[in-house]
């Protein structure tokens, strides 16, 4: 989750894909370019261990648009593809 948000805070739209479900990808994938990404609370994970093949992720990232602050609030799904996690959807 954390090299995810990371990714997008430096618009890396490559790594993103490789770690996007391609079922799910929406193609192509387009990043808003004035959003600036400020911080991201990991607020709780459900399974994603060693021995797990799926898993959740809930969090919070603030980002400021125009001079305007705001606030993504989800809970990803993961899900473990040829030994990598990648990211589903949302819950």
């Amino acid at each position: 989750m954390r090299s995810r948000y990371a990714a997008f805070a430096l618009g890396e739209v490559g790594y993103l894909t490789r770690t996007w479900h391609p079922r799910t990808r929406p193609v192509p994938l387009d990043l808003d370019a004035t959003q600036d990404w400020q911080g991201l609370s990991v607020l709780d994970v459900a399974a994603g261990g060693a021995d797990d093949e799926t898993g959740e992720v809930a969090f919070e990232a603030c980002y400021e648009r125009a001079g305007v602050p705001g606030v993504l609030a989800e809970r990803s799904r993961f899900e473990r593809r040829r030994g990598q996690w990648v990211y589903v959807d949302r819950v």
